[in-house]
């Protein structure tokens, strides 16, 4: 990489001053990285027939790591000038202790570019942002006279990053990111209910601003929402159960994901640590998080140490192949790191984190496979939820459900929650679809306080024994 890798952050401080330092930091430990970050958001939100809040955030600063054996030195500051970065060195340099450690080898280079690299902030003004938002709520209205309420978001940000390495390696990325999401509240009878739509991902603003780009966001959430004031409660059981194919894949990044991370099987507290190389899923499941994906959400070119995105195959037919890795974790287990190495901002230290986790498609009709359903659930949009990563228990809300029988679709169902553990999930599947597709772009991920953008994806799932949990018996 050149010097000019560097230039956003040239004028605050000089790069071989900082590379400097970094190295007196970094002197006898394993690892280790300058991040420098400068950040520029805006967010919009329409709601009532009103703009209910607009805000604009910038934000930069740097974090210095220090890295030796288990053990990490952080520092970070919103100041980026030579005297916060001796303050910082000096509290990163305390993991080293009295060195010995051998530098871990560089991240491999890499010239490609998954998304443009440009502002989308300035891709309309901010006018034409609340017309557009003004616009949602008056579409929405005049489709369908039960709808009450219609709450409309537009968010734009751009995340420029330049990694510098104590080799003295400078690594950058430019990474814009855009949103719009749509919720409308329908009432009938007394009845109230909501539907929700919308997505994103690494790109301009532009394309969500198209006309025929929302009001197709718009439909999708008047048919959810009018789909759930006809619904009937929930029954209660342990049933099988069919999940559709896209966004449904949460539960897949939730109960299987997190498990398949380096860290939690480095300190064995994953429920799938010990299990390299044996079966932990049915025939024909194979799973991939893959951050090379052309402008989707969860992709990134470089992970937040300098690491080029991969393409990672985690279960492979069923069999345990891979884990993802940042370069700590990497090496503390004798394997490659994977470029999952992800933080919040300069304030987080990296941590194994996925990018776009989905499995792959099957050979199923997903009609052959609702056909043999013969009591259960078809659920096709998901909500909220909760797991346990040492054991992989999972309690996941359903936004979208259908009662099935005999292999016909019935009612739609409210209130069904799916509950079961996700190594047994995964043995349980049954048909595999040949619809894989990924979400629309709206996944946020947390985990140990830190949240990233991510995707998910599958194809249509027949599983066996889930237990349902609802309000009808």
């Amino acid at each position: 990489m050149t010097d000019s890798c560097f230039s956003p952050f040239q004028t605050l401080i000089d790069r071989d001053t900082a590379l400097r330092i970094l190295r007196e930091a970094t002197a006898g430990a394993d690892d280790g990285e300058l991040f420098l970050e400068r950040r520029r958001s805006e967010s919009l939100v329409f709601d009532d027939g009103r703009l209910r809040s607009a805000s604009y955030d910038a934000a930069e600063g740097f974090g210095l790591r220090a890295v030796r054996g288990e053990v990490t030195g952080y520092a970070h500051a919103t100041e980026i000038s030579e005297a916060a970065l001796r303050r910082a060195a000096q509290t990163a340099r305390l993991a080293v202790a009295d060195g010995g450690g051998v530098m871990a080898p560089p991240p491999p280079g890499t010239n490609r570019h998954l998304y443009p690299q440009l502002n989308p902030l300035a891709d309309a003004g901010f006018g034409l942002k609340v017309e557009t938002l003004r616009e949602i709520d008056a579409f929405a209205r005049a489709l369908d006279p039960r709808v009450v309420q219609v709450t409309a978001s537009i968010a734009a940000s751009l995340q420029e990053v330049v990694i510098l390495r104590p080799e003295g390696e400078t690594v950058s990325d430019i990474r814009p990111l855009v949103r719009l999401n749509v919720s409308v509240i329908v009432e009938e009878d007394g009845r109230r209910e909501t539907g929700s739509a919308g997505g994103g991902g690494r790109h301009g603003l532009a394309a969500l601003l198209d006309p025929a780009h929302w009001q197709a966001q718009v439909r999708e959430a008047l048919r959810i929402a009018a789909v759930n004031l006809r619904a009937v409660p929930a029954p209660a059981g342990v049933m099988d159960v069919v999940l559709g194919p896209g966004w449904p894949g949460i539960l897949l990044h939730e109960a299987v994901g997190h498990g398949l991370e380096g860290d939690f099987n480095r300190k064995r507290s994953s429920a799938f640590a010990g299990l390299m190389g044996q079966r932990i899923a049915a025939p024909g499941v194979t799973v991939v998080d893959d951050g090379t994906i052309p402008e989707r959400r969860g992709s990134i070119t470089v992970d937040d140490e300098g690491t080029p995105s991969g393409r990672n195959v985690l279960i492979e037919d069923g069999i345990l192949v891979g884990f993802m890795q940042d370069r700590q974790n990497a090496r503390l287990m004798g394997v490659s790191p994977t470029g999952n190495g992800r933080r919040e901002s300069f304030a987080h230290a990296p941590m194994p984190r996925m990018t776009n986790t989905y499995m792959l498609g099957g050979s199923a009709e997903p009609s052959a496979i609702l056909s043999e359903l013969k009591d259960g659930i078809y659920a096709v949009g998901f909500g909220g939820g909760q797991v346990d990563i040492t054991n992989g228990k999972f309690v996941f809300s359903c936004t979208e459900a259908y009662r099935v029988k005999n292999g016909r679709i019935g009612d739609p169902v409210k209130g069904a929650t799916l509950i079961g553990d996700g190594a047994t999930a995964l043995l349980n599947i049954r048909a595999i679809g040949n619809d894989m597709a990924l979400d629309p772009g709206m996944g946020n991920c947390g985990k140990a306080g830190q949240w990233v953008p991510v995707g998910v994806g599958q194809p249509t799932l027949l599983i066996g024994g889930l237990t349902v949990g609802g309000s009808a018996t």
